[in-house]
């Protein structure tokens, strides 16, 4: 049985969550890799509080299986914040993944919390660039299903992929990151997350 539709009210506020983790290692990631996450929430556009925590990677890095290598992280940034954000902001995919269960779908389920996915690229899913124009937007299918879209957050810049994640659907999810992207090409709260986490990794080692 799927979890119903997060219903937005008023203007939700919106969080982003990012891990990061050292720089120039070789190979695609082992359990127990340092890691440096964040978590921001925002309220009506403005910064209400950002978090970060760090620890080990909870799993070698495998394709679909993201959420066994950072979900922890991931939870344990979100868990810092004082309060919760009505819908929760992730890089990472959503229902494009082999088992439609992505990091977005994961992390979203295990803290309760409506998710939407943001990432550069498909997973697995396809479909063709939208217009130029902002806000244009082209569905992304992975076996028939619309599990997403490719939508244009800046005028002649390339497009994000928006994921449907826990409790959203892709037509929420583009909303979504609607409501949450000023100025830049990433949605803000997501883009202060990646800042913060970044920036912990230059203060705080190992």
């Amino acid at each position: 049985m799927q979890p119903s539709v997060f219903a937005v009210s008023g203007t939700p506020s919106v969080g982003g969550v990012f891990v990061c983790f050292p720089r120039g290692g070789t190979g695609a990631g082992d359990a127990g890799d340092p890691g440096w996450a964040a978590a921001v929430m925002m309220q009506r556009g403005r910064h209400a509080q950002v978090a970060v925590v760090r620890g080990p990677a909870g799993a070698a890095y495998r394709p679909g299986l993201l959420a066994l290598r950072e979900g922890p992280l991931l939870a344990a940034a979100v868990d810092a914040l004082e309060g919760e954000p009505d819908v929760l902001i992730v890089n990472a995919t959503g229902r494009d993944s082999p088992r439609r269960c992505g990091l977005a779908v994961h992390l979203g389920a295990v803290l309760a919390i409506p998710t939407v996915g943001v990432t550069h690229r498909p997973l697995l899913a396809s479909g063709v660039w939208p217009r130029e124009q902002r806000w244009s937007r082209s569905p992304l299918t992975l076996g028939g299903e619309v599990v997403g879209y490719w939508l244009r957050t800046r005028a002649g810049v390339r497009p994000l992929c928006v994921h449907a994640g826990w409790r959203t659907d892709p037509e929420l999810a583009v909303e979504i990151v609607k409501l949450a992207t000023g100025r830049f090409r990433t949605p803000e709260p997501l883009r202060r997350a990646r800042t913060a986490a970044r920036r912990f990794r230059t203060t705080q080692r190992f």
